[in-house]
This record gives C-alpha cells, sequence and structure tokens, in this order.
C-alpha cells in the first residue's frame, strides 16, 4: 500500500517574483485587464510506499526541507491521499 503526497511550494510574502511579474505582463498585452498580483510556484506528486498517513507526511515533510523547496523564501503544504 502507499499513498500519494501532493506538495504545493510558493514564494513567502515579500519575495520578489520575476515569473510572476512577466506572466502579469504578458496577460496584460493579450488583453486579460485586470490581473495583478500574480506568483508563480511548483506542484510536486510524490507516490510514497507508506500506508500510514503521518508517516507518510513525515517523510515527504523531510523531503521538502531537504530538496524539495527553499525554505527560506518558500513556503510549502503537503496533502495526502490514500
Amino acid at each position: 500500500m502507499s499513498s500519494r503526497a501532493k506538495v504545493h511550494v510558493t514564494l513567502k510574502n515579500g519575495v520578489l517574483d520575476p515569473q510572476g511579474k512577466a506572466i502579469e505582463g504578458a496577460l496584460g498585452s493579450l488583453g486579460f485587464e485586470g490581473v495583478a498580483g500574480v506568483r508563480q510556484g511548483k506542484f510536486i506528486e510524490i507516490e510514497v510506499a507508506e500506508n500510514d498517513p503521518e508517516r507518510a507526511r513525515d517523510q515527504v515533510d523531510a523531503m521538502c526541507r531537504q530538496l524539495l523547496a527553499n525554505t527560506v523564501i518558500e513556503n510549502y503544504r503537503i496533502d495526502i491521499e490514500d
């Protein structure tokens, strides 16, 4: 049995997001009015060979802290599905 983890990584408030600004500008040039505050992030799905949701969350949390997220400038959220 395994669990699927969905990890959402986003920049912390106050951290400049040049990619988000580029997307915002491109949307404006395409005629999408009223678009502001665009922020870009990452979405990662991981299959974990662990059937206990808390242990799976702990494993994925360690992955985020060590590799998947730069915790100095990024936040992350983990959703575990059985």
